[in-house]
Formats: structure tokens, C-alpha cells, sequence
């Protein structure tokens, strides 16, 4: 759990940054005026203040404004003060703000890939941060370059630096942003959902990273989160926001153990707790059974380069019953979306067996395929690059039926019962998926999913981008339409805590393989194989009991309630 004291343990120099009274407006026709209404909050050095809540409640605004990058005049501060070492930020002109960014205030961006040039190696995008503060020889901007590099903890950094980003996976692209924000050893840090899209072992090590690195260099930190987890392991301070507001600020121990706003308490209460509950064993008839599947993919690097070999499955064996839910846990690369997509047929598979009842599915081809195929079928990761933008709803749920030869008014009135048991109403046919939230347009892709009236859905890390209040109703609604409809479920993802929650049994994944398969609830506590015992002690905040006043206002209906000032 949080440590009481914390705060108090660390050493207080001086108040870094003092925003007071904070407005940001936002443009005529936007959902409201403000994306950020009279805020005040302190920052001092040598502490991590975790500004926490949904999509939407303002906290990257914030961020932006401290910054100067909001897209004015569109976006702009219309009251208030943002004080860093005692000037003004909102008075200071464009030349002086270039000025502090990097150099006084360094910032973390939420997704590397994006941030990072691919045309340029990493080398030269840090040097970039040394360039546009002053010269420095090339001799001495390489040194610096490389101690950086070793510093965030990058391997081997006199190859790395001559490397593109695309060459790194996503951890490593996050730490070489983390090089380029301290390049110049700022005062503040404002690291903006950092941990975000990372695997929980790589989460853990980021979050070490720059806990060890603000220790170290007496920084100031504002770190951007909707994860409590990630609240519970590193911060000092917790600011709540909701809708432009902050309607909760006190110390990690106050906010994570006795949350006081009832906006606060549904968050918490919606983190899925760690602990997995004992399940009864499965009873069902076996309904898929999966033996010795094996996926390769095989590349080349150009005409007299070698080929490539990649061994996603390796002899992959599990089964899944009627009304079971199988979690397929594993880190990005584990092979855990290849497996799934191999048993919807969107890959064929090098060898082993996909049997459905007593069908081999993995030797279906054309017709017999196509014939077959509404049995399984698949909610995919994104929401939002899942559902066509340019068609309705209601179409996008029938299109399945339609092409399985159902009447189009049949289909559409399937569309719309689904669309009632998914919670978005029958209104929400004749609307675009871009007027949907990403909670929304998952329960979209549900919908779709159980259009063909499926006895098995693959769902592939279906929570992974959603809030966690938004969250915990996606996979409440997975679980209800499972246990009504009597389905099976196979449950890709790599966040332990979800898989706690909603699976039955659980294989985990390493390198391809199935490394440990077994009752949830046996494997959390009894685990087997190191790999499992390494991903399990990496979670963050595992150690954190969710207080049971958050529990019971999770559970207990959503209320309203002034902000707390």
C-alpha cells in the first residue's frame, strides 16, 4: 500500500511550480467552456506529484499550458497565474518559453513512436536538444549523448546511438525519450502518461527509472496518470481531476487510503483488485481445443541479406470450455495476438491442430471456412481502427448477418437488439462511430462480435486504451454477456490485474511458448515458473489494499458532489 510518510521523508528545498487559479477555455461549440477551470496546486522540488483522472478531465491540458504548447488562440488561458522559480509563464513571450523548455522544464510524451523522427537516429534527435541550447563541440555532445544513454539504462549505447527508433521496442523508446527530456538536467519533469502502452516488467523499470532519477538529481516531477497503480508505487502528492477540476489534492497515503470526494472513490473502486477470487472449475463440454499450433513469421532483409526467422507459437496447447474464460497473459512479443488470430483464421497457421467441437478449424479453407467462421469470433484491441468510419453503426453490426445471407430488416433488427445489450440503445444505429467514446465504440465492436451469435469470442486486449471506470464496465459487460449467452472466452492481455479478475484459467506466455497454464487463482498465488513470478511481483502498487469505502461506492451507484477545495 501506499507509504504513510512518504511525503514527509523527502527532503522540501523550495516550491518549484505554483499554478493558482487556472482557466483554460476552449473553442465556441466545444462539449464545455472550460478544459480546465480554476485549478490551483504546488509542485516543490524533490517530490512526485501524480495528477490523476479520465480522458477528457484536463490533466494533458495542464501539462500543455505549463509548457506553452496549447494550440492558441483556439486554446488558451483566460485566468490565473502559472508561477515556475517565481516568474509567470502565462506573461512570458514565445523566445523565453523556447528557452526554459528543455533546459529548466523537461517533458515526457504519452506514445515514443510518435514523438521520436523515425528518419533520424537517436543519436541525433538528442543532440537536437543540445543544438537548440547552445553549442557544444561534437566530441563533447557525443559524450554527453552516451552517458545519457547509459544513465536511462539503454544497452550497449556506442551502437544505439547510430540506431533508429523503429529498431527499439517500445520500452526503449521510452527511455530514450526520458534521455532527451533530462539532457539538460532540468529542474521539472512532466512526464505525461509515460507508462501508458508498456508492459508491466517495462512499466516497472520506467517507473524505477525515473523515480532513481528524480532522487538523484533533485527534481521536481508531475506525473500524468489514470493508472492507480502507478499512483500507489511512486507518488508523494496525488492531485484528482474531473472535467476540468480538481476535486481531490492531498498526500498518496490521504488520497489512495481515505479518499474523501465520491468522484475519487468510484475510480479507486473500479481498479480491478489483485487478488483473483476462487472460481469454481469449469464444467462445460470442452468447446476448443488447441494442440501443438505452430506460427513462424519469416522476413528478409533485402536480396543478399539472410531470412529471418521468428517463432511467434510453439507448440501451443490449451483447451476452452462453454462458459469458461482462458486468459492468455504475456508481455508484447509473447505471441499471445498471433495465437489469437491464428484461431479466427486471420493467419494460417505452420502446423497443429485447431479443433471446434470435432472440427478441424485449422484446415478449413474457402467456403467450408467462411461457413464456419461465425463460431469464433474476434473484439479487437483498438476502438477506434476496429469500426469504419465511414459507415453507421447499425450497418457495421449487421454487415456479418448480411454477408451470411440473413434479409437486411432480420440483420438490422439484430443490430439493434445487440446495440440494447451492449447498454448504447437502439439510437445508436444511425450514428458514426466518431460521435462515440472509446468505451462506447468498444461496446460497439462487442456488438458486432456477437452479431453471428458466436460460441467462442476471441477478445484481443479489449480494455487496454480505456479509462478505468470506462473499463470496469467493458469487462462487467463482457462477463455478463458471457455467463447469459453461456459463451466461451479466450482473454488476451498483459494486465495482470484484469486477468485477476475475469478469467477462469490463465496460460502465460513467453517467447512463443506456454511457460505456465493453470486456475487463476492457483497461479497468482502458487506461481510455478519464474517468468510468472517475475511478471507478478512487476505489477504496479501490488502491494496496495483498495479501501473498502472505495469498494462500496463502486458499487453502490454513482453520486454527485462539489468539488473539494
Amino acid at each position: 500500500m501506499a507509504k504513510p510518510g512518504k511525503t514527509d521523508e523527502r527532503r522540501r528545498d523550495e516550491v518549484l511550480l505554483e499554478v493558482e487559479g487556472l482557466s483554460i477555455a476552449l473553442p465556441q461549440g466545444a462539449e464545455r467552456a472550460h478544459a480546465v477551470e480554476d485549478i490551483s496546486f504546488t509542485l516543490n522540488r524533490n517530490e512526485i506529484l501524480c495528477v490523476v483522472g479520465e480522458s477528457g478531465s484536463g490533466k494533458s491540458m495542464t501539462a500543455n499550458a505549463i509548457m506553452g504548447l496549447l494550440p492558441k488562440p483556439h486554446v488558451r488561458p483566460v485566468a490565473g497565474s502559472i508561477r515556475f522559480e517565481g516568474s509567470d509563464l502565462l506573461t512570458q513571450s514565445e523566445s523565453a518559453l523556447r528557452k526554459l523548455r528543455g533546459s529548466r522544464v523537461g517533458m515526457i510524451f504519452q506514445e515514443p513512436m510518435t514523438a521520436l523522427n523515425p528518419l533520424m537516429t537517436v543519436g541525433k534527435q538528442i543532440g537536437e536538444v543540445f543544438d537548440a541550447h547552445g553549442q557544444i563541440d561534437r566530441k563533447e555532445r557525443r559524450r554527453l549523448i552516451l552517458k545519457l544513454l547509459d544513465d536511462v539504462g539503454l544497452p550497449d549505447p556506442e551502437i544505439l546511438i547510430d540506431t533508429y527508433p523503429f529498431r527499439l521496442s517500445g520500452g526503449q523508446r521510452q527511455r530514450v525519450m526520458i534521455a532527451m527530456a533530462l539532457a539538460l538536467e532540468p529542474a521539472m519533469l512532466i512526464a505525461d502518461e509515460p507508462t501508458t502502452a508498456l508492459d508491466v516488467t517495462t512499466q516497472a523499470q520506467i517507473l524505477e527509472l525515473i523515480r532513481k532519477l528524480q532522487e538523484s538529481r533533485n527534481m521536481g516531477v508531475m506525473f500524468i496518470t489514470h493508472d492507480f497503480g502507478v499512483v500507489a508505487e511512486i507518488a508523494d502528492r496525488v492531485a484528482v481531476m474531473q472535467t476540468g477540476r480538481i476535486v481531490e489534492l492531498g498526500t498518496a497515503d490521504e488520497v489512495l487510503n481515505d479518499p474523501k470526494h465520491d468522484y475519487t472513490r468510484r475510480l479507486i473502486g473500479a481498479v480491478p483488485q489483485f487478488a483473483p477470487p476462487e472460481r469454481p472449475a469449469p464444467a462445460g463440454e470442452i468447446l476448443l481445443n488447441v494442440e501443438g499450433l505452430r506460427k513462424t513469421y519469416v522476413t528478409s532483409r533485402g536480396l543478399f541479406a539472410k531470412k529471418r526467422e521468428v517463432a511467434a507459437a510453439k507448440d501451443i496447447t490449451f483447451d476452452i470450455r462453454r462458459g469458461e474464460t482462458l486468459g492468455l497473459v504475456g508481455e508484447s512479443g509473447s505471441g499471445k495476438s498471433t495465437v489469437g488470430r491464428c484461431l479466427v483464421r486471420l493467419l494460417d497457421t505452420d502446423g497443429g491442430h485447431i479443433r471446434f467441437r470435432e472440427l478441424d478449424f485449422a484446415s478449413l479453407k474457402g467456403e467450408a471456412l467462411r461457413a464456419q467462421r461465425k463460431h469464433i469470433q474476434m473484439v479487437f484491441q483498438d476502438p477506434y481502427a476496429s469500426l469504419n468510419p465511414r459507415q453507421k453503426v447499425g450497418r457495421i453490426v449487421a454487415q456479418g448477418p448480411r454477408a451470411n445471407g440473413v434479409p437486411e430488416e432480420e440483420a438490422m433488427a439484430r443490430a439493434k437488439e445487440l446495440l440494447e445489450l451492449v447498454g448504447l440503445g437502439a439510437g445508436a444505429l444511425d450514428r458514426y462511430p466518431h460521435e462515440f467514446s472509446g468505451g462506447q465504440r468498444q461496446r460497439i465492436g462487442i456488438a458486432r462480435a456477437l452479431a453471428l451469435e458466436p460460441e467462442l469470442l476471441v477478445a484481443d486486449e479489449p480494455v487496454s486504451a480505456l479509462d478505468v471506470s470506462v473499463q470496469a464496465q467493458v469487462l462487467d459487460l463482457l462477463d455478463d454477456i458471457k455467463k447469459r449467452l453461456n459463451l466461451a472466452m479466450l482473454f488476451i492481455t498483459h494486465d495482470l490485474r484484469v486477468a485477476a479478475q475475469i478469467c477462469d484459467r490463465m496460460a502465460v506466455m513467453r517467447l512463443g511458448e506456454i511457460v505456465e497454464y493453470g486456475r487463476t487463482h492457483e497461479v497468482f498465488n502458487n506461481p510455478q515458473h519464474e517468468y510468472t513470478k517475475a511478471l507478478l511481483s512487476a505489477v504496479p502498487g501490488r502491494d496496495w489494499s483498495i479501501p473498502e469505502v472505495a469498494l462500496q461506492q463502486a458499487h453502490g451507484g454513482q453520486s454527485g458532489g462539489a468539488p473539494a477545495r
